[in-house]
């Protein structure tokens, strides 16, 4: 395997080689990008919309590895209309304590039982 310097010496050597080496590296980031980016970006926005839909009676596992049930959510207001942010607190119910999280910080929402029961 040619090293990449060497590499791109003997393409800039002859003719037309800086295109097709700026051509290899096009080629190269939109493979990652549609590899890697995309995906987490994905998966980032149907998070933050599954957060966002979060209501009293979900089961919810937070990044610290809590499980709860989901008693209050205490959501901010702008101009008098409620904002969901992920600032937001959330009471949750642990066996037989009640702990306040920022929503931001639930990691993942179980599906209601009733609606496992329908699946």
């Amino acid at each position: 395997m040619i090293p990449i310097s060497i590499h791109a010496m003997l393409l800039q050597s002859s003719p037309g080689g800086g295109s097709i080496l700026l051509l290899e590296f096009g080629l190269i980031f939109l493979i990652f990008y549609f590899l890697m980016l995309r995906p987490q970006q994905k998966q980032r926005r149907q998070h933050d919309e599954a957060l966002r839909g979060l209501r009293r009676g979900d089961q919810i596992v937070t990044s610290g590895g809590i499980v709860g049930e989901v008693i209050h959510i205490r959501e901010g207001t702008k101009d008098g209309e409620p904002v969901r942010s992920m600032e937001d607190q959330v009471t949750i119910k642990t066996g037989d304590t009640r702990i306040i999280v920022e929503r931001g910080r639930i990691a993942r929402i179980a599906p209601r039982s009733s609606e496992v029961e329908s699946s």
